[in-house]
């Protein structure tokens, strides 16, 4: 007769996904990747100014983490493309993505990196969605300091609940 407690218990490898301090381990990475966030500004037109806005006292992006801005997209996890991209810039915003370390996240800043903008010409491209995949849209021409506040607290959102390798 066989036993059945041998027969109940699961492959080592289910045992250890269900682990407890896996699991804690991996909402610890989550929280603490959520909360360091470094922003890559792609900044090419007139929202620039309103991200220049979100370091200031009513706004303090710091609180949520992102204060820091990387000039190096091989220190920023974050890329914040802000502005309108054209077909000519296209390539270099593919090449900056491409340079960013894994994990990476992409925020669409205003209406023209979201969708083009009211630029419905040859030369735009309509939306950086075309070019490489985005994460969050913030939109608005130029978006509010709180539309991009709000953006940034989704992107944390889905972040902290993302599964982590460890």
């Amino acid at each position: 007769m066989a036993n059945p407690i041998v027969e109940s218990q699961s492959a080592p490898d289910t045992l250890l996904a269900e682990s407890v301090v896996l699991t804690r381990l991996d909402k610890a990475v989550g929280w603490a990747r959520k909360y360091s966030l470094f922003p890559y500004p792609f900044a090419t037109a007139c929202c620039a100014m309103e991200y220049m806005s979100l370091s200031m006292s009513p706004y303090d992006i710091d609180r949520f983490g992102a204060l820091l801005p990387r000039f190096s997209p091989r220190q920023a996890d974050l890329l914040m493309v802000i502005g309108t991209v054209n077909h000519k810039l296209s390539p270099v915003l593919k090449r900056v993505y491409e340079q960013m370390s894994e994990p990476r996240w992409v925020m669409a800043f205003g209406a023209c990196a979201a969708s083009g903008g009211f630029y419905d010409n040859y030369a735009t491209v309509q939306g950086i969605d075309r070019i490489i995949p985005v994460d969050v849209y913030v939109p608005g021409c130029p978006p509010r300091p709180e539309a991009v506040l709000d953006g940034l607290m989704q992107l944390q959102g889905r972040i902290a609940n993302q599964k982590h390798p460890l």
